[in-house]
């Protein structure tokens, strides 16, 4: 390795709730009718430069509750993060903010998700894991198919 490549370095160097919201529009009679929820997750990541290293990843969880064809609550997390990347290349460094990140970033959005319906009044909600790298690399093939048919 040559004196002027930079070996690799990641960091997690701050997690933060950037936004939280919580609405519960059946509430109160939605508690007096039998709890079979039926569940929707929404998932988004961003991410944006804050300087040449550190990077901010936001990772955007919304969940629809319904109860009988109702909306018992919705939640919607913007689980944020501030990390260091340096030496990597440009499809790594887009690799680790499209899904490394966001994985890391998931405990802390489902935390705050659970916490707010319970809050509600609302059994807990303990989502189920998220395998991002396959959602990356969907978001790869749509990227892909989306520059094909534009030069075409």
């Amino acid at each position: 390795m040559s004196e002027n490549q930079q070996q690799p370095q990641f960091a997690l160097k701050r997690v933060y709730l950037k936004d939280a919201s919580l609405e519960t529009p059946a509430a109160p009679q939605i508690f007096t009718k039998p709890w079979q929820p039926e569940v929707n997750l929404d998932i988004n990541t961003k991410s944006q430069a804050l300087d040449e290293q550190h990077f901010e990843v936001i990772l955007t969880l919304t969940v629809t509750v319904k109860n009988s064809d109702e909306t018992a609550f919705l939640v919607e997390v913007q689980q944020a993060g501030i990390f260091l990347l340096a030496g990597l290349g440009d499809a790594e460094t887009r690799h680790t903010l499209g899904a490394f990140c966001p994985n890391l970033l998931f405990p802390y959005a489902r935390e705050a998700i659970d916490n707010l319906a319970s809050k509600a009044s609302f059994p807990a909600l303990m989502l189920a894991p998220v395998n991002f790298d396959a959602l990356y690399a969907q978001q790869l093939q749509k990227e892909q198919a989306t520059a094909s048919t534009e030069a075409h």
